[in-house]
């Protein structure tokens, strides 16, 4: 059965310099690119494996080497990350009245079980709601609505701080939305978050590979 959502995937360009800077140091600009690319890569695999309505990649830079066959690709505005958010919704949704999950690239442990739940958790709850995942670290990794209005609000919401997800919540019920949880995931932020995701994803995949190449690396180093 195929669901009735679209899923968002907001991501970078994996380039040096520009992709995952909080991992530098103890990374170096490449590794930090490296394990970017992976986290990217499994994330557009688990995606793949979900029989949803539609599949876009709102992409900031030019897709390189990214394999982003299955994707529709809209490019990200300019502007800070809420603004981004923002646009990614309204261009994703544009013409099209599906309901429409939103995650990062930075939470490659996600599986394609857990965003069928997501998308049907979101589709359960009807047009009056919007489900939302929380970061330990305060943020969030995955945000769904029905209409591009409710995620609006999200271009007057501070990301990358403690108080992100309340924030987020806080917006979307003021719109009227009731906000229903879905599932807190780790994402990558810091190095020590990358070690401990890569320890929830599959052994064989790209970030467990990468990043515990990376981590011998840094090791050596010290």
């Amino acid at each position: 059965m195929t669901l009735a959502t679209q899923v968002v995937v907001i991501t970078k360009a994996p380039v040096p310099g520009r992709s995952k800077t909080r991992l530098t140091p103890p990374c170096t600009p490449e590794q930090a690119a490296g394990i970017a690319a992976a986290a990217v890569a499994d994330t557009l695999d688990a995606v793949r494996a979900v029989p949803v309505a539609g599949r876009v990649v709102a992409l900031d830079g030019e897709p390189g080497t990214l394999d982003l066959a299955g994707f529709t690709v809209v490019p990200q505005v300019e502007g800070d990350l809420g603004v981004r958010l923002a646009a990614a919704f309204a261009d994703a949704m544009a013409g099209s009245g599906a309901p429409t999950l939103l995650i990062g690239m930075d939470t490659p442990q996600v599986t394609a079980e857990l965003l069928v739940r997501c998308a049907e958790r979101l589709e359960a709850g009807g047009p009056g709601t919007a489900v939302l995942g929380t970061a330990p670290d305060g943020g969030w990794w995955a945000l769904g609505v029905h209409r591009a209005e409710g995620a609006a609000v999200l271009a007057d919401v501070p990301m990358s701080r403690e108080d992100t997800a309340a924030t987020t919540r806080a917006a979307l019920e003021a719109t009227g939305l009731v906000v229903l949880d879905l599932p807190e995931l780790t994402d990558i932020d810091h190095f020590p978050d990358a070690l401990a995701v890569a320890a929830q994803c599959p052994p064989g995949s790209r970030t467990a590979r990468v990043v515990a190449s990376v981590a011998a690396a840094v090791g050596s180093r010290r």
